[in-house]
Formats: C-alpha cells, sequence, structure tokens
C-alpha cells in the first residue's frame, strides 16, 4: 500500500493552523535539526483531504500565473530595482523534485522560468569555487528561477562521498550563508524547499520505478549504493539545514511522502511570496490615447 493512500494515515487537520501562512507553517524551527524527527508525512495547513487536492492545487494556477506575469513584464520593462525569484528544491533520491516542477511550477508561463538541474560538476567548474557554476545560473530580473539540486550539494554529496577535505566543505556553511545575504540583499527572494522522505517511502517509489518499463528510464544503479548511504546523507542535511536557516534565507521543510501535498505547498510556498511583492503592472511609457487614435487610422 503507498503512503500516498489516505486511508493508512489520519488526514484532519487542526482548524487554527489553515490559518497561518504556509511559510509559518512549514518554516524550519531555530534549532538542532534531527531529521528523524521532522514529519514526512504531514499535511500542515493543507484546507482538505487527497480527494480535494487536484482542485486546490489548481485554484492556485490563476493569481500565480498572473502575479508572475507581472514579475516578468517589470522584468521586461527594465524598472529598477526588479525582483526575481529562485526556488531551491533539495531532497532524497525520489522526493519529487521533477514531479514539482511540472505540477507546481508547471503552472506559470515557461518563458518566464529558468529551470537548472545541477549535476556533478564539469572539469572547468571544478577549477573555479564552488558557488561560480551556481551564479551563472542565477535568474534575471522579474524571472523565476529554479534549482533542481543547488549549491547545497557541495556540503551533502560532496561531505557523504568525502570529494573534499572536512576543513573545505565545512567552511562552505558560512560562504553559502553570506553569498545567500548578499542575493536576498540585492533584490532575489529566496525559497529553499527541502522536500522530506522517508526511507520506507524512497524504497516504495525506487520498487515502483523497477516495476513500469515506463519508468526505467528514471532509474539509476547508484540510487541502491547512494540509498545505503541514508544515515550520512540524514546526518549531512541536518547540518545543511541547521546552518543554513538563516533570517534571510529560512528553509521550509515540505513533507514529501504525499505527492499531492508536496506540489500544493510548494506551489503554495510561491504564491505566497509572489503576494508578498505587491507586484503592479507597468505603467505604459508613451500616451495611451494617442497610441489608439493612431491605430484606428491605420
Amino acid at each position: 500500500m503507498s503512503k500516498d493512500d489516505d486511508t493508512k494515515r489520519d488526514q484532519s487537520l487542526d482548524p487554527a493552523a489553515t490559518l497561518s501562512p504556509l511559510s509559518e507553517l512549514l518554516r524550519l524551527p531555530a534549532g538542532v535539526v534531527d531529521i528523524g524527527a521532522l514529519d514526512t508525512a504531514g499535511t500542515p495547513g493543507f484546507p482538505g483531504t487527497k480527494v480535494d487536492a487536484q482542485k486546490i492545487t489548481a485554484s492556485l494556477a490563476p493569481e500565480l500565473s498572473e502575479l508572475q506575469e507581472r514579475l516578468f513584464a517589470q522584468g521586461r520593462a527594465g524598472l529598477a530595482g526588479t525582483k526575481r525569484v529562485l526556488v531551491v528544491l533539495q531532497g532524497m533520491d525520489t522526493a519529487g523534485k521533477g514531479g514539482v516542477i511540472r505540477h507546481a511550477i508547471g503552472m506559470v508561463d515557461p518563458q518566464g522560468v529558468h529551470i537548472t538541474s545541477f549535476k556533478a560538476p564539469t572539469k572547468v567548474e571544478r577549477s573555479h569555487p564552488f558557488l561560480w557554476r551556481i551564479e551563472r545560473q542565477l535568474p534575471e530580473p522579474g524571472r523565476i528561477g529554479i534549482f533542481d539540486r543547488s549549491h547545497y550539494e557541495d556540503v551533502l554529496i560532496v561531505r557523504v562521498n568525502n570529494l573534499v577535505e572536512e576543513s573545505v566543505w565545512g567552511a562552505r556553511y558560512d560562504e553559502i550563508n553570506a553569498w545567500e545575504e548578499d542575493l536576498v540583499s540585492n533584490g532575489t527572494v529566496l525559497v529553499k524547499c527541502f522536500l522530506h522522505i522517508s526511507p520506507e517511502t524512497q524504497k516504495e517509489r525506487l520498487a515502483a520505478r523497477l516495476d513500469d518499463p515506463t519508468k526505467h528510464w528514471k532509474y539509476n544503479a547508484s540510487d541502491i549504493d547512494e540509498r545505503s548511504k541514508w544515515p550520512a546523507y540524514a546526518e549531512a542535511y541536518g547540518a545543511a539545514l541547521e546552518n543554513c536557516s538563516t533570517q534571510h534565507a529560512p528553509w521550509f521543510v515540505v513533507p514529501s511522502d504525499r505527492k499531492w501535498y508536496r506540489n500544493w505547498a510548494v506551489a503554495q510556498l510561491l504564491l505566497e511570496h509572489l503576494r508578498a511583492l505587491d507586484l503592479q503592472w507597468p505603467i505604459a511609457d508613451f500616451d495611451v490615447e494617442h497610441e489608439k487614435i493612431r491605430l484606428a487610422a491605420t
């Protein structure tokens, strides 16, 4: 039975919880982070159950699309101080980064979105500081950038697999915090989402890929090797969350055992951050009435 099956868990919600912004409900609390203690199957803030999920998520699309278009329009107009948005998606294999991009980010106009999937660094990239390749993929003003994995790989997979000395990756937490603070102070809205799944859910999803020929392309034999390092990854993720959740760039922990909740939650987080920008349509820099007269004369 899948963990997305509502018969396995109580779907009741605290009515008061839905009154709070999701960015408050999912924001990582300050203090020591124990990954094992963070819920992977909850549905905080969701105003319904699984049967409502598709309808509720789809209902976000009109406002999300309009706000993204306003942001894009401001960028196209070259307005001073135009913001940009960067959504960072991190999580264990099968956590659903691709699913979020398809179902949540897919609700906005793709021309205003820049998606980057970070793989192992190339020889050229390794010759530069670790943030070099990240900076090259930052969204332009007015755009939404999506990082499928990110600069955090340099304190996650690098740490777990001992790719550099501890003194090197250990110094990167402060480098990341300083870099993110600079991004935010220069107009980037940073939305960092940790898609949190349980090892049991990961096993189910890997098995489903093996059982379905149409999903074999998603499977990589190295997934099993990485899965065997789950405790080390849990420790590394705990350190990354604990050390790099700051006032200017907090982490949001998205329970991701339920795909429908995960997709809604990331879309809702993006919507809340766009709303906070108070985006307005650019004012015409030409005489609208005069242009109407000119058009009528053609």
